[in-house]
């Protein structure tokens, strides 16, 4: 049983210019794997967590809406939470990404961050409806669910972190 509650409901949600505003997160890891070249080097695997969708096939990054009583940053760290099952560090935004929701005619507006994952909870609030799934980078974006959250993962957190490995570690998506 989970001590935790998730939100519910949409009367705190916040809205801007029509558009629901969502926030949310890509979960990562490093995984050391053993570099064949060299017995003497590690080599790390970046892994992103996705989990199951509660409305049909393929994968998603945790997100949910943005409430008024909570920062874009809380927000996403409690959608990782509810949904997913893990904590960490909010390393960079990644991005704002325009979708339409499930309603008709509805838009939304997700703020996507970058979240060093650093535990995974053995209970959390959608853990009966959610599987949680590690994914290599190529894997996560076949099975990606929607259009708008593969390009998070490709341009989004794919960018940010060759950024991050050349010695940089911001990705300016200021002008999306």
């Amino acid at each position: 049983m989970c001590d935790l509650v998730a939100r519910t409901g949409r009367h705190l949600q916040r809205y801007e210019n029509g558009r629901r505003l969502v926030a949310g997160c890509i979960p990562f890891r490093y995984r050391d794997i053993n570099d064949e070249a060299s017995d003497d080097e590690q080599k790390k695997l970046v892994e992103v967590l996705m989990i199951s969708s509660q409305s049909g096939p393929g994968l998603l990054f945790p997100k949910g809406g943005w409430e008024n009583d909570e920062t874009v940053e809380e927000a996403a760290a409690r959608e990782a939470i509810e949904e997913a099952g893990v904590r960490g560090d909010l390393v960079q935004l990644l991005g704002f990404y325009d979708f339409k929701s499930k309603q008709p005619e509805a838009m939304c507006r997700a703020a996507i961050f970058a979240l060093h994952v650093k535990e995974e909870l053995a209970s959390w609030p959608e853990q009966n409806t959610r599987q949680r799934s590690w994914l290599t980078v190529p894997e996560a974006a076949e099975q990606s669910r929607y259009p708008w959250m593969q390009e998070a993962l490709v341009t989004g957190f794919s960018a940010w972190l060759e950024n991050w490995r050349n010695g940089g570690g911001r990705v300016d998506r200021s002008e999306r």
